[in-house]
């Protein structure tokens, strides 16, 4: 009679992810009776073995034992056992073969699958008995190989950063949180004054913006940028990748093969523009004024908004509070008996941006590769920086065009032609805006250490990695740690077609 043991004392069984037949229809395989018992050990996997009754092995940290029923005492409790099912005595050829060396690497990854013998049946395992305990854990941030950054099409509606129900989930929260008690005062920037300790970050973005696109137009100059002369696409290296990729004017007939011809900076570092408003808290801009309000880059309004001051894009600057007289309206303070601002404390020297006549390339590749450093710290401060104003001021972006806003609300100028905009009359669906649709990182495909040109075959061996980077890198930089999961670098390339073909 078979002994029954405490619940608590057995932990339960793992599932089995295997989508094999159960294991009685396996041609070949007899069943016995003795049970075998695991003893929990650091790093501890099982694999399947060939044992007999009374036997154990030592498997690295592995310690298995095979059991009889009169070894198991109702008056001892079990230490630590994993219920296993019954484990089946291998007989044929299987029955003469260890194949632990075949299952543990199974059992190590966490594929409970069966591996085929060489007969073409399939021998099942046993399920994989994880420790609890992990002598050694090896955690990165980074992933080691990431997949390429989707590409939506057209006619497809960008996702929300947040979901709508979380959105409407949150939004009770707070209401019911708010219920009994005093209305709050409105916190910067919704009362119209600044956040304070933004002010440093958006003078840091701008400067690191201008000094981005003025050291890019002086690496350009030793490393060559191409671009299609038909489509947007870009390509860092002497000679274009050979990828038929193109979707521009009469691609059929070239059989989407690229024409490659030189570029310019704003290829590889897209301005992304929006409407500049002289008051943030003020009225939408309407259709009829889409062409008298200026238009600027998105990051340096974002970044005017912040705090910093430019004499040619004047706005508004509150010393007080508004006061709300509806659920839309306001009026402006009296600041009459506020006295003489003072000098602003916050307020850096800014940067300009040179012309390309001024730009003198590197004369050595000792400063050509500081240059390609020191433009990958600017990369880096304008993400980053334009990460955390966006989280204080809000940004819109349309959920089916790449058309941005800089603000609380977007506008209303209904100049949207993304896929069907005759039923929304040329409005655009304003959501929010993710760092990617302010800064969009042109990703573009990793040229290989060796320098050899890419192959058209071996395109699934290829990493990718964001323009800026790819010239930073091939200007002598060392790659960041981010990026290394999209551009694939501990993946061998084939050197012939006949080797990939043998690649699993």
């Amino acid at each position: 009679m078979r002994t029954s043991t405490a619940p608590s004392a057995i932990l339960p069984p793992p599932t089995c992810s295997s989508r094999l037949f159960p294991l009685r229809s396996f041609i070949g395989l007899r069943w016995s009776a003795p049970r075998f018992q695991v003893r929990e050990r650091a790093g501890a996997s099982v694999a399947v073995v060939n044992g007999k009754r009374g036997c154990s092995f030592r498997l690295g940290t592995v310690t298995c034992r095979f059991i009889k029923k009169k070894e198991m005492s109702t008056n001892e409790p079990p230490k630590r056992a994993y219920p296993v099912q019954r484990a089946p005595a291998l007989c044929g050829v299987w029955g003469r073969v260890l194949v632990t060396s075949l299952t543990l690497a199974c059992a190590m990854r966490g594929d409970r699958d069966s591996n085929p013998g060489p007969s073409g049946h399939s021998v099942p395992t046993l399920n994989v008995c994880q420790s609890r305990q992990r002598a050694v854990v090896i955690r990165n941030e980074h992933a080691q190989n990431a997949d390429f950054p989707r590409k939506y099409s057209k006619r497809e509606k960008k996702p929300f950063p947040i979901p709508v129900l979380e959105l409407r989930r949150r939004a009770k929260e707070r209401m019911k949180a708010a219920q009994g008690k005093p209305k709050q005062p409105m916190p910067p920037p919704k009362n119209g004054m600044l956040v304070r300790r933004l002010i440093p970050v958006a003078y840091k973005v701008y400067n690191a913006r201008i000094l981005l696109i003025n050291n890019l137009k002086r690496l350009m100059k030793v490393v060559p940028v191409k671009g299609c002369k038909y489509c947007s696409e870009i390509h860092v290296g002497s000679v274009g990748h050979p990828f038929r990729t193109c979707r521009g004017m009469s691609a059929a007939q070239r059989r989407g093969e690229h024409d490659w011809g030189s570029t310019l900076v704003e290829a590889v570092f897209l301005p992304v523009e929006a409407y500049h408003l002289e008051d943030r808290l003020g009225p939408r801009i309407p259709h009829d004024q889409r062409f008298s309000v200026p238009h600027i880059p998105a990051l340096v309004e974002l970044c005017i908004q912040a705090g910093v001051d430019l004499p040619e894009y004047p706005t508004k600057r509150r010393r007080k509070p508004i006061i709300k007289i509806g659920r839309k309206e306001f009026v402006d303070a009296n600041e009459d008996d506020l006295p003489e601002p003072e000098p602003d404390r916050f307020k850096q020297p800014l940067l300009e941006e040179l012309h390309y006549d001024k730009i003198i390339a590197p004369s050595s590749p000792e400063e050509a590769a500081a240059l390609a450093e020191e433009t990958l710290e600017a990369w880096e401060a304008v993400r980053d920086g334009a990460l955390k104003l966006m989280k204080g001021y809000a940004v819109r972006v349309c959920g089916y065009c790449p058309e941005v806003h800089v603000g609380p609300t977007g506008h209303k100028a209904r100049n949207c032609g993304a896929f069907k905009h005759q039923q929304r009359n040329g409005q655009h669906g304003w959501q929010a805006a993710v760092l990617d649709d302010l800064i969009p990182p042109r990703y573009v495909w990793h040229m290989p250490e060796s320098g050899e040109e890419l192959q058209r075959e071996l395109k699934t061996f290829y990493g990718q990695a964001p323009a800026v980077v790819e010239i930073c890198i091939q200007g002598g930089a060392k790659v960041p740690e981010k990026y290394k999961a999209t551009m694939r670098l501990d993946i061998g390339i084939p050197s012939s077609l006949k080797e990939a073909e043998m690649v699993v």
